[in-house]
């Protein structure tokens, strides 16, 4: 499975709750399979959805807040896991795209091959920790996540390669303006 088609499992269940969404390919397949005004697309800032998240995450704790992240960019910024361990968002949902190589950046690999991130987040206290690989992973997960209490991490497995969409073609001011908005 490519990152697009596990993302489309996820934003099938999703609906409407708020995505941060890291830079690169994630937030192009993003804004391509489902645009929203509650979707903050990164542009340019490599590891800073689970920190944006988080912060979204405490400053609105009756919504869920979905982080969509991948292995390159959550492994540029390890210290937003301690903090949402410390802090523990009970509505904060992040979820890893991994498929070991830095994919919008020309496929350089990152270390997720030899470094459990399942096993970072585990140190850093998340509540709830998930793996998986397919359709009907994922969609177990989902449902068992419906009645649980994050910070949950829910890492999946992919191959690389699809195609990344086009780009987001909404200013990161009129990004930022709608995602406000709405919330």
């Amino acid at each position: 499975m490519i990152r697009n088609e596990a993302m489309q499992i996820f934003l099938e269940k999703i609906k409407k709750d708020p995505i941060v969404s890291a830079n690169g390919f994630i937030s192009r397949d993003l804004f391509n399979i489902h645009d929203k005004k509650t979707n903050f697309y990164m542009i340019g800032s490599m590891g800073l959805a689970s920190s944006i998240g988080l912060g979204i995450a405490l400053t609105i704790p009756r919504k869920k807040i979905f982080v969509f992240d991948g292995d390159g960019n959550i492994l540029m910024n390890l210290g937003s896991l301690t903090t949402i361990g410390k802090l523990q968002p009970k509505n904060l949902i992040h979820v890893i795209f991994d498929n070991s190589i830095h994919e919008s950046t020309g496929g350089q690999p990152t270390s997720s091959s030899i470094i459990s991130i399942a096993k970072i987040a585990k140190s850093c206290k998340y509540k709830k920790i998930f793996t998986a690989s397919g359709k009907k992973g994922i969609l177990k997960i989902l449902n068992t996540i419906k009645n649980n209490q994050g910070p949950i991490m829910i890492i999946v497995k992919i191959k690389g390669g699809g195609n990344s969409g086009k780009r987001i073609s909404i200013s990161p001011e009129k990004i930022k303006d709608y995602f406000i908005e709405e919330l």
